[in-house]
């Protein structure tokens, strides 16, 4: 289970001018308005509304640069040298901590939280926090070093006791849609640990910023299998959380868990293959002390409907004494021949709706 914020609503983006990569100021989009130096305009089409927002861009080395909106905020990351993994492109832990990052941004930036752990003022009052209870990622491309991308953020409903954190991850060059993910998020009381129903009053302050906007990854209801030793193929042992691995509410941050379930995935699929998509089940929180096992199960081959050659995995973890801490499924596919040349375009029918 893994802390989380806030963010707003679903936005199908056509023809954004996008600022430079070099983040200097520039004019954006014309739209009969003297804008002023240094700021540009951005235009996005959400439903049958168009919403504008000014954007600043800044010089020097801020890692960001910042869009403001009422439905949807956008932030600019670089790929850094130390968020590639060894080929070359960006990590899917790398991706996972852009995700929290922005939505805690999304959070600041709407003022409805008051601490790095996305707490509203209310929620402070009850010792509550955001967790994770299930993500999915999907993958269409990964970013290089050096790359720019832009992180779109929303927030929409999720049933009376959860919300729903939306991603969008595109080129900030092309604007082409690179990945796509989605969280549902409860609330957790500090002290007690134990999950809790969203109190009103805490409704109350993000509740404006909910929006009725369609589920763009619908994995979420396609049962996952618990393993045990008998099931699970691969079994990787020895696992314990490092100090490095706490984030503020003192448990292991969500990254990690994407860590620990690669871990028993064998050397000749991590060679061969990349992660295109993957559907996390959060069962209970992990903290310091813990010892754990990641087990995963290859079963792409098993219908023997595999003409793609992409390979399927279901994982588990689960503390020493066999307590269920995580369920999961990833896609995986051929890597590209060249990862540096190759794009695998976003197929039309999954992105015509976004």
């Amino acid at each position: 289970m893994v802390p989380l914020i806030t963010a707003a609503s679903a936005c199908s983006l056509h023809n954004v001018m996008l600022p430079s990569q070099n983040y200097g100021t520039k004019k954006g989009i014309k739209c009969g308005t003297n804008l002023g130096q240094g700021f540009g305009m951005k235009r996005a089409c959400c439903g049958g509304l168009q919403i504008k927002a000014n954007s600043q861009n800044y010089n020097g080395d801020d890692k960001f640069s910042r869009v403001f909106s009422t439905s949807s905020i956008r932030q600019n990351f670089t790929i850094r040298a130390y968020e590639v993994d060894a080929n070359g492109i960006a990590s899917i832990e790398t991706l996972m901590n852009y995700f929290q990052h922005s939505i805690t941004y999304h959070c600041k930036t709407l003022g409805v939280h008051d601490d790095v752990a996305g707490s509203t003022k209310e929620m402070i009052k009850r010792n509550l926090v955001w967790v994770y209870s299930e993500m999915q990622v999907s993958t269409y491309r990964y970013p290089k070093w050096d790359d720019a991308v832009e992180v779109e953020t929303w927030l929409s409903t999720a049933g009376m006791n959860a919300v729903r954190f939306n991603w969008i991850v595109r080129d900030f060059k092309t604007n082409q849609m690179l990945n796509r993910a989605s969280s549902i998020s409860v609330l957790m009381n500090k002290l007690t640990r134990r999950l809790s129903k969203i109190p009103e009053e805490v409704r109350r302050e993000f509740e404006s910023y909910l929006v009725n906007s369609r589920i763009i990854i619908k994995d979420g209801d396609k049962k996952i299998p618990k393993l045990d030793d008998t099931t699970a193929d691969y079994i990787c042992t020895g696992l314990r959380p490092r100090w490095s691995d706490l984030d503020i509410n003192f448990h292991v941050n969500n990254a990690k868990y994407v860590s620990w379930i690669l871990e028993s995935i064998p050397q000749s699929i991590l060679m061969n293959y990349e992660l295109s998509a993957m559907s996390l089940k959060f069962k209970r929180e992990c903290n310091r002390d813990s010892k754990l096992q990641s087990l995963a199960e290859v079963c792409s081959d098993k219908n023997n409907n595999n003409s793609d050659n992409n390979i399927e995995c279901n994982h588990m973890l689960r503390f020493e004494d066999g307590v269920e801490i995580l369920r999961g499924r990833t896609q995986w596919r051929p890597k590209p021949t060249n990862n540096f040349d190759i794009f695998n375009h976003v197929p039309e029918d999954s992105i015509k709706d976004l």
